[in-house]
């Protein structure tokens, strides 16, 4: 029984950012999921366990024993452990592309004391401003291909509460006894792609910036399918 594809967004930005590679791969004819993580910021902390009810959810759709890959870009990388735990479904493969990692003991932090430094000054009441508000002009064009797709995007993210990203995310021991791997696009993600390697990943590397699975959905889907399912690839 093939697996389905549950693509999983960074809750820092929405589901548009999966929507061309879930195309492509449906394409190709696999099953794929996009749960919807835009309604997890709300309320009080912590958040991390509206990230599983969110998957868990969707995946009520999915006939229960039939088995799924999760895929999780940026920092949706450190809610893998958690919604591994809490699923109904078997989870026979998980895919990190240009995501953080868990700890490999311990809660993880969401953020880094250089990114909260970085945050705190952001934040108006406790909420900051949309993810691609963070950077430059020139940094944010470079991750589109045309001004609609960017406008999609854009429009779609939540604007997180300060607290989302100070909070800490359980990681259940045992949780990677399954085939893990790592798909990198680049800087400054290389290093956490280096590390997955140490830990016994498979790791690819498809170079482009960091929301390149808009940019290249094509590719993105083929080594998605080449690192979950190497024996169905090509």
């Amino acid at each position: 029984m093939r697996p389905i594809f549950v693509l999983v967004h960074s809750p820092s930005v929405g589901p548009s950012t999966w929507r061309p590679v879930a195309e492509r791969l449906a394409a190709a004819g696999h099953q794929v999921r996009v749960p919807s993580l835009l309604g997890v910021g709300s309320g009080a902390p912590p958040f991390w366990p509206r990230v599983v009810d969110a998957v868990r959810d969707d995946l009520r759709r999915v006939p229960a024993g039939r088995p799924v890959v999760l895929v999780a870009h940026s920092n949706a990388g450190l809610f893998v452990p958690v919604t591994r735990a809490g699923l109904d479904h078997p989870v026979v493969g998980s895919v990190f592309v240009d995501a953080a990692l868990p700890a490999r003991s311990g809660p993880t932090p969401v953020a880094t004391p250089e990114l909260l430094d970085f945050l705190r000054p952001l934040a108006v009441d406790g909420r900051l401003p949309r993810w691609t508000d963070w950077w430059e002009e020139a940094d944010v064009a470079a991750m589109f291909p045309d001004p609609a797709l960017r406008r999609t995007v854009v429009e779609e993210q939540p604007g997180l509460p300060l607290s989302y990203y100070e909070q800490r995310v359980p990681v259940p021991v045992g949780w990677d006894d399954h085939p893990c791997s790592y798909l990198l696009f680049g800087p400054p993600y290389d290093g956490l792609a280096a590390e997955a390697r140490e830990r016994g990943w498979r790791v690819a590397h498809l170079p482009g910036e960091h929301l390149h699975q808009i940019v290249d959905p094509v590719g993105t889907a083929r080594h998605l399918v080449e690192l979950a399912l190497p024996e169905n690839a090509g």
